[in-house]
């Protein structure tokens, strides 16, 4: 997926792949006059021993010996590489050229900021002032939304809590009996929602801190604001006295509506790859 960003007015385009961020060296060059700059760049025998430390440090797969060959035929005159010859003969991954009418070059970012400390010293503490921004910005949304996600959570806990209380659990029952019956309701919810017990998440998951409600791989700030609306409805269900299959079942229509709702009138697009509902 590509993203831009503006340097100097200039628009660059971006995209995520593998979790890393890579910058197109296209729009870079066109900057500055043409894209043969890119392949000019990429010809310097100094360019191709940052090239190589990068690769080595970053990409399992690099051929260290057709990265050697390649060093070796450097320096003259008559030699050329471009991102797609360098991408296929050494297995590189740090530069790739994209296919299409719209192709174009792209390198990891810290790649993309040795070009530009080839090409432009001046353009290069710009691009790197507005990746600092952009990043800032992020931390700041991943603050917020996890403040959030905390509010979400103890949001309607203690409604629930008390209807489970009240309703469910004797008042002679041990503390152990009483947690077992908290627990089981907990998982009412979290089976209604995200289709497993807490138990299975931890089988599923066991390099994972916290639970399922904490992990954002699963559980995105919307899935919290549903859990919000189904913990007050368990509420309601319990003191009606509805059995726990009853409740399992409405609950469920429930989440799977609501959350379907919201994708559709907010277009949020990040539940897209989490995991389905199961009617």
């Amino acid at each position: 997926m590509s993203d831009l960003i503006i340097v100097q007015g200039t628009e660059i385009r971006k995209l995520l792949k593998n979790s890393e961020q890579y910058i197109c060296l296209t729009d870079i060059a066109n900057r500055f006059g043409s894209t043969e700059l890119i392949n000019d760049w990429l010809k310097n025998k100094n360019t191709l021993e940052f090239l190589g430390v990068w690769e080595r440090l970053n990409n399992e797969i690099f051929d260290e010996s057709a990265f050697r060959e390649l060093m070796q035929a450097a320096g003259v005159n008559r030699f050329r590489i471009s991102a797609k010859q360098w991408a296929k003969q050494v297995h590189g991954v740090g530069v790739f050229a994209t296919p299409g009418r719209y192709g174009a070059t792209y390198a990891h970012q810290d790649i993309a900021i040795e070009f530009c400390s080839w090409i432009s010293p001046e353009f290069k503490l710009y691009l790197i002032t507005e990746l600092q921004r952009l990043k800032k910005l992020e931390n700041s949304e991943i603050t917020f939304e996890r403040s959030v996600r905390r509010i979400m959570t103890k949001a309607s806990y203690r409604v629930h809590t008390d209807a489970v209380k009240e309703f469910l659990i004797p008042p002679d029952l041990s503390k152990k009996t009483a947690g077992w019956i908290y627990a089981n309701e907990a998982d009412v919810l979290n089976v209604a929602l995200f289709g497993m017990t807490a138990k299975q998440w931890r089988d599923n998951n066991p390099n994972k801190k916290g639970n399922i409600r904490d992990d954002e791989d699963i559980a995105t700030v919307y899935h919290l604001v549903v859990l919000n609306n189904l913990e007050s409805q368990n509420a309601l269900l319990i003191e009606q006295g509805k059995s726990r299959e009853e409740r399992l079942s409405i609950l469920n229509k429930q989440a799977i509506r609501q959350l379907n709702s919201l994708i559709e009138k907010a277009s949020l697009n990040d539940l897209s790859d989490k995991p389905l509902l199961k009617k």
